[in-house]
């Protein structure tokens, strides 16, 4: 797996062949974690959200040899089923591919979703689809006023759910 240098002189290549894609080609174009939108600033990396437990542990098993070793070292992950007991806080918080498909959220060139748009963004990928990934990002933070509402501060067990799904997205439901 090519590392992105952490000054680009040229463009990496990076070429995908996956089950869900054979041969997509994209370059990655900023060092790796740099170099972010102005108004996208994720509170997670995809090392910390993959070391936490998200999305079952099932998410994109099959992608390790696209991005850093690195981000799997200590990765929760479960390569033959889903398991919502490898979600750090060990519910379900997501919903099937097949909704974010029927919703139009999934473009074609990230086919997981939002999460494998932001470890291309983060790897140093950038699109023509991430201004509507940041805003979909920047919508979710409405989670965080809810936590802040309905929780004493740092009760981890005050809506888990929602708590994961943030997660999920790359804020840290942890300290709120």
């Amino acid at each position: 797996m090519p590392t992105a240098p952490s000054a680009l002189k040229s463009p990496v290549k990076i070429v995908v062949n996956d089950l869900m894609q054979s041969g997509y080609t994209y370059y990655l174009t900023e060092p790796t974690g740099q170099n972010f939108h102005k108004k996208f600033c994720p509170e997670l990396t995809p090392a910390q959200m993959l070391t936490l437990g998200v999305f079952g542990g099932k998410y994109m098993t099959d992608c390790t040899k696209e991005f850093p070793s690195a981000w799997f070292a200590q990765a929760r992950l479960c390569h033959q089923k889903h398991d919502p007991k490898l979600n750090y806080f060990g519910v379900l918080a997501s919903q099937p591919l097949s909704v974010w498909r029927a919703k139009g959220w999934i473009h074609p060139d990230d086919p997981r979703g939002w999460f494998q748009w932001y470890c291309r963004y983060y790897f140093g990928r950038r699109h023509r689809d991430d201004l509507r990934q940041i805003y979909r990002w920047r919508q979710f933070n409405r989670h965080l006023a809810q936590l802040r509402k309905n929780c004493l501060p740092q009760d981890l067990n005050c809506r888990p759910k929602q708590r994961q799904a943030l997660l999920q997205w790359a804020y840290n439901s942890l300290g709120v």
